[in-house]
């Protein structure tokens, strides 16, 4: 099936080009377009209806009426010079705000050329009703409500039209305006970080253009790779969103970003694998021609890299059997569109070396002579000279950073940096004044069972109960549905609402408050983003449980079918499993201890686990396919080794580089989160590539030999030399010679 694939691909590369260019041009398109109609931005949608705070945003849409997809939004109303607001200054402020709630605010109007169906009108009337007067009188609050995807861009837009005429209107009263809150926070850090956002990209590309410059002294070898992973990348995008419209599955807002730093990573490293052995092969063979070498390269190597996309595939694929809705659904996505990656490999890739053949390297003269042996080489005699001693050093600095794994927390908040933009301020403002919470309350719903009615006294024990409890600093008034059958009362925590104190402060006392002070006949949920964090980290921890264990088993299992061993595979998995352990160790002692963070964000291991081992686990199945190829040969094992990374090395070091700067990217985040996945998978690649495939796995392979594929030992069949490509005789050849 590979050689199948790439054999066509190398023989009409022009069509497979030309198809390549047109689906990924149109997915591409596709995407961009159709992207925020199929995410979810509620953490809480996601939850199973069995947890508690699930179960009271059900309430809240079908007894309150709230919608899934209103942003909240708050603004702050004060005087201009700072003076208390008096009884007609308040009369203003409710004029005015009564007459934003009756006002339309209007979206630009698309341009002509873009097709109706791509386009989403978010044209509104907000809602806009009184929140509270801050107790010294110097501001008011306002609480407005938008409905739509809080990361599209188009709902961002009409965000500002309607803080532009907000701030008009307010500022004709003589009054001054901020605004915070969920969706004014994220617009404000979007346009904070705009420019960075894009000098980093430029950056990013810059590096991998530049490293591969240095590499292979080629320009085309330079931005080919990229130009192709950008179309692959479009069209993965494409196929996840168009499969995600198909089946009504609403994606994660990171989903799109994580598959984009996912393809560009693993896409250009593919793409070295094949570079550096096609240059190795033209090398060796200058008279052949270099369509035929392609394609023996590409169907070679083509092994090597569908035993490594599959790696992937499995391991996400594994949280489709999560409970929570953002790992279930990023999963499989992930998934799909390595396979997409896997296609462009084995069809685009070749059909791209087929065409280009000896060019791809010009101007450089490397092809004209054989290079001289340089670290690779020097590395490789000491991987076959020392291997104990390696091993031991290897284990050894692993070790040291895996003792950072004691003690380690899990932090579920979503917090930013330090930003200082006009939603940070106008936040800090308010807290100054009125509990942390305020803008963002815990509710506990009430509602009565058997048609039955509810009344605010009856359930009067409740509220009172909740205002003893220590860390709920206001309790708002009880409001009850149309027809009586639920109740609303909002907490107002003294905590910051994504933090771990109000996470145990929900969680604990009150939820226990609610569960004693629940009237005969009702039943009583928490709501709110604590509750919902709460019951996040509940979901995740029994997540971790079961996809672990899973997607270690289905990586072990591909790597026995793949590499037709039994002590291979686990060599694999022991170095992949130290190798997690060290960057989940050393991102602990980074951000916990050194940085005085609450603890690493609660993805960061799943993320960890799969990025970590399914993407080393291409390195190191790259290296031991050379490996095994080398010692099919006769002669000393170590001797196959040392040649195995000689020519295997540059690859994984250049591949490791590109791909730790494709995620090192992240680290620039403003969200806390992001910079700490950004940092630990940079880490942890490069881990995998210069401790683990370049060093580890080939001097355990020293020390085993060939019993290294036991049962099946490489080396013993004098056949097999009849099995080996044309193409790579000559140069087995002078390999001996050397």
């Amino acid at each position: 099936m590979i050689r199948a694939l790439t054999g066509f691909s190398t023989r009409n590369p022009w069509k497979v080009i030309a198809l390549w260019a047109v689906i990924g041009m149109f997915l591409t398109l596709l995407s961009q377009a159709l992207v925020h109609r199929v995410t979810e931005t509620q953490s809480g949608d996601f939850l199973p209806a069995k947890y508690d705070s699930a179960a009271a945003l059900k309430i809240a849409e079908e007894r309150f009426g709230v919608q899934p997809d209103a942003n909240a939004v708050t603004v702050l109303v004060a005087r201009e010079d700072g003076k208390p607001l008096t009884g007609p200054d308040h009369r203003r402020v409710g004029a005015v705000a009564e007459k934003l709630g009756r006002q339309r605010v209007e979206m630009p109007e698309p341009k002509e050329d873009t097709p109706s169906f791509l386009t989403e009108d978010h044209s509104q009337t907000p809602e806009v009703s009184p929140a509270m007067v801050a107790p010294d009188r110097d501001f008011e609050l306002l609480s407005v409500q938008l409905t739509g995807n809080s990361t599209d861009p188009g709902l961002h837009d009409l965000y500002r039209a309607f803080r532009d005429e907000a701030k008009d209107a307010f500022a004709e009263a003589g009054m001054r305006t901020g605004f915070t809150g969920g969706l004014a926070d994220l617009v404000d850090t979007g346009d904070a970080e705009e420019t960075t956002g894009k000098v980093v990209g430029i950056l990013m590309v810059g590096l991998i253009v530049l490293i591969n410059i240095l590499v292979f002294r080629s320009v085309l070898a330079a931005f080919v790779p990229l130009l192709a992973v950008v179309i692959i990348g479009g069209a993965a995008a494409g196929a996840v969103v168009g499969a995600a419209m198909l089946t009504g599955i609403k994606l994660d807002p990171s989903t799109p970003s994580m598959i984009s730093v996912v393809l560009i990573g693993i896409g250009v490293d593919y793409f070295l694998f094949l570079l550096f052995r096609f240059r190795e092969q033209l090398r060796a063979h200058p008279d052949a021609p270099a369509r035929t070498i392609s394609g023996e390269v590409s169907a070679r190597v083509g092994t090597a890299i569908t035993s490594a996309a599959l790696t992937i595939v499995a391991a996400f694929a594994t949280l489709g059997i999560a409970t929570f809705g953002q790992f279930r659904v990023l999963g499989p996505a992930i998934a799909v569109s390595v396979l997409v990656m896997l296609l462009a490999g084995l069809t685009l890739m070749p059909a791209l070396l087929a065409v280009t053949g000896r060019k791809m390297f010009w101007p450089s003269r490397s092809l004209k002579r054989e290079p001289r042996p340089g670290a690779a080489a020097r590395v490789g005699d000491l991987v076959a000279r020392r291997p104990f001693t390696l091993v031991l050093a290897s284990v050894a600095l692993l070790g040291a950073l895996a003792a950072g794994l004691v003690g380690i927390r899990m932090d579920f908040g979503q917090t930013t940096g330090e930003q200082d933009t006009p939603a940070a301020t106008t936040a800090a403002e308010i807290s100054r004044a009125l509990p942390a919470g305020v803008s963002d309350p815990t509710t506990v719903y009430v509602t009565a069972k058997q048609g039955r009615t509810l009344t605010a006294e009856g359930i009067g024990a409740l509220p009172k109960a909740l205002a003893e409890v220590k860390g709920v600093g206001q309790v708002g008034k009880t409001a009850l549905n149309g027809d009586r059958t639920a109740a609303r009362i909002d907490l107002y925590l003294t905590a910051d609402t994504q933090s771990q104190r109000a996470r145990d402060l929900v969680s604990g006392p009150v939820r226990d408050t609610v569960a004693d002070h629940t009237p005969a006949g009702t039943e009583a949920h928490v709501g709110g983003t604590a509750a919902i964090f709460a019951d996040i980290s509940t979901a995740v921890d029994h997540d971790l449980k079961i996809v672990f264990p899973v997607a270690a088993a289905l990586i072990a299992l591909i790597l026995l079918v793949l590499l037709r061993s039994l002590l291979a595979p686990a060599i694999l998995m022991i170095a992949v499993g130290l190798g997690f352990a060290a960057t989940l160790g050393a991102s602990a002692l980074v951000f916990q201890h050194l940085l005085d963070k609450p603890g690493v964000n609660f993805v960061l291991p799943l993320v960890l686990f799969l990025f970590v081992v399914a993407l080393g686990t291409d390195y190191n199945i790259l290296i031991s396919d050379r490996i095994r190829e080398e010692m099919e040969h006769p002669g000393p094992a170590r001797a196959a080794v040392a040649r195995a990374v000689r020519h295997t090395a540059p690859a994984i070091a250049t591949a490791g580089v590109v791909l730790a700067a494709s995620f090192g990217s992240l680290g620039v985040n403003s969200n806390s989160g992001t910079q700490q996945i950004g940092f630990a998978t940079a880490l942890g690649i490069m881990l995998s590539a210069f401790v683990l495939s370049i060093v580890l796995v080939p001097a355990l392979a020293a020390i085993l030999g060939r019993s290294t594929w036991w049962p099946v030992r490489p080396g013993r069949a004098q056949g097999r030399r009849h099995a080996e490509p044309m193409a790579s005789r000559p140069h087995r050849d002078r390999e001996a010679v050397h």
